[in-house]
């Protein structure tokens, strides 16, 4: 009689074994994001924010193509990193990883409740917290954090088809945070349009439109736009005009050409794979809501025509989880009830364990894992040695490895745009005059604006070095384009320039420090 228990404890045991083994992809690409570098247009949107925090002006004197709020959001972490032992990229961390967690803990609360099968409910608990952090080097990217948000902001448009009461703050909450998200680029609106989209074809529109949770939303985008003007009037006035002039069409690809690129190319074909599994208009809301969201981040990222990788982590992301849904769905309904426990937490390995080793095909781990050998890591430690703490002119038209360098060395950008991009684009075709450089009075608005302020900052306020690319990113004319030689034709940049010695050499960068 007392032979059946030995057999329910060892089941118990398989069952606690594979349920751990489904969660070790989620801890590896953890262990990923725990280590260095820091995503470079992450770090640089972190360096923008310490100095907003530290007196400089939005769009005045930092100017970027990004709207206003990832600053706002990203000043959480650089007030943690002033006035805490942290520093700026671990509070940055803590702050995304701490994000993660609610959206983990939102997420199983959402899922509360709803008719999920043994086998759905194993394969989303290893497959949410994965899709969490599998964005690797993109880890904390606008589009990494818009992708996560979506992930409870699904769950719930599925409780709201299905008439499921949620409570009012996890509600709230969960809106309140895909605004956000949503906010942080135009393009992402096209996301909750599709979702939304889709809650009013199942429910109706009388009960769809009765909803407040859609209206909440709206209401803190029209908000936000809003404050924009009041706030920040450059940006709508002056940097706009700028990001359509000279930023738009910096690029490799045009829209066709980015379906093919290298990047998301890939991307698409696992949106194409999702929606042949997962699209089933009358089956089940979740994997559907998941697929249309994985559809938005794809316009999203197509109509930028960029080709980066971060614009298709989020395609790849949701993809996948809306795969491991909707497999997890089908699967119950032809697995025989004896066998879903041990099935499904069987399932969630094998399903994890795929879609990990596919996230980890790009850049995670291997960045990270060769990371002390790689530019960005020796130009930090030329930095901490020539510039620590100190504030620094960068003449480059990269991000990458300038930054995270800067942040590592806790070093102070000067430049008041986070690279060379408008020097670019200003210069994208050789002058009409056949010289090298462009005479002031033949320079446009934009072009003559970075030539004065670098000249004029680099005077009123010597920095301790200047970190000066040998590619400057700018078409060959009869020669090569050389930022030094450009600027010094400014009669302030000379004389400055003439006090600097060359202090080391990493690759293509030169890196110039101030004699005494």
């Amino acid at each position: 009689m007392a032979l059946p228990a030995p057999r329910v404890s060892g089941l118990s045991a398989r069952i606690g074994l594979l349920r751990a083994l489904a969660l070790v992809p989620a801890l590896a690409f953890l262990v990923v994001v725990l280590a260095p570098p820091m995503n470079h247009d992450v770090a640089a949107v972190l360096n923008f924010a310490e100095r907003w925090l530290g007196g400089e002006r939005l769009y005045r004197d930092l100017i970027d193509v990004n709207p206003p709020l990832i600053f706002m959001i990203t000043l959480i972490p650089a007030a943690l990193g002033s006035w805490t032992p942290l520093d700026g990229p671990e509070a940055l961390l803590v702050c995304v990883l701490a994000l993660c967690v609610g959206l983990w803990r939102m997420s199983h609360l959402l899922r509360r409740g709803r008719a999920e099968g043994p086998i759905e409910a194993a394969v989303l608990g290893a497959m949410i917290p994965l899709t969490l952090v599998m964005a690797g080097y993109d880890f904390g990217q606008r589009e990494h954090l818009m992708a996560i948000c979506a992930i409870p902001y699904a769950i719930l448009a599925a409780r709201r088809i299905e008439g499921l009461y949620t409570g009012r703050a996890l509600a709230i909450g969960v809106t309140l945070l895909a605004a956000l998200a949503f906010a942080l680029k135009p393009h992402f609106l096209v996301v909750p349009a599709l979702i939304e989209g889709f809650v009013l074809l199942k429910r109706g529109p009388r009960r769809a439109l009765a909803d407040a949770l859609p209206w909440l939303m709206a209401a803190i985008w029209l908000v936000y736009l809003a404050s924009i003007p009041l706030l920040f009037p450059e940006y709508f006035g002056y940097v706009v005009p700028l990001v359509w002039q000279f930023y738009i069409d910096l690029g490799t690809f045009d829209a066709l050409g980015v379906l093919m690129s290298p990047v998301l190319g890939p991307a698409v074909l696992v949106m194409l794979c999702a929606i042949g599994i997962a699209f089933r208009p009358r089956g089940a809301n979740l994997p559907n809501l998941l697929l249309l969201a994985a559809i938005g981040a794809f316009i999203s990222a197509w109509v930028q025509h960029k080709g980066w990788s971060y614009h298709a982590i989020p395609v790849i992301m949701l993809s996948c989880l809306a795969i491991a849904a909707a497999t997890g769905h089908w699967l119950d309904s032809v697995v025989t009830p004896v066998r879903q426990p041990g099935a499904g937490r069987a399932v969630a390995v094998v399903m994890a364990a795929g879609i990990g080793l596919f996230a980890a095909r790009g850049e995670a781990p291997w960045r990270e894992i060769w990371f002390t050998q790689h530019i960005a890591s020796r130009l930090t430690n030329l930095l901490r040695a020539e510039a620590y703490g100190e504030r620094v002119l960068v003449l480059s038209p990269d991000l990458y490895p300038v930054y995270p360098a800067l942040n590592y060395a806790h070093a102070q950008m000067t430049l008041r745009t986070m690279n060379l991009w408008l020097l670019q684009g200003a210069n994208s075709a050789c002058p009409a005059s056949g010289e090298r450089y462009r005479q002031t009075w033949e320079m446009s608005r934009a072009e003559f604006f970075v030539y004065r302020t670098v000249a004029e900052d680099f005077a009123a306020a010597p920095p301790a070095a200047v970190l000066v690319a040998d590619n400057p990113g700018i078409p060959w004319c009869g020669s090569e384009f050389n930022f030094i030689e450009y600027f010094s034709r400014h009669p302030l940049f000379a004389e400055t320039w003439e006090h600097y010695r060359e202090g080391g050499r990493i690759d293509n960068y030169r890196l110039y420090v101030r004699e005494n």
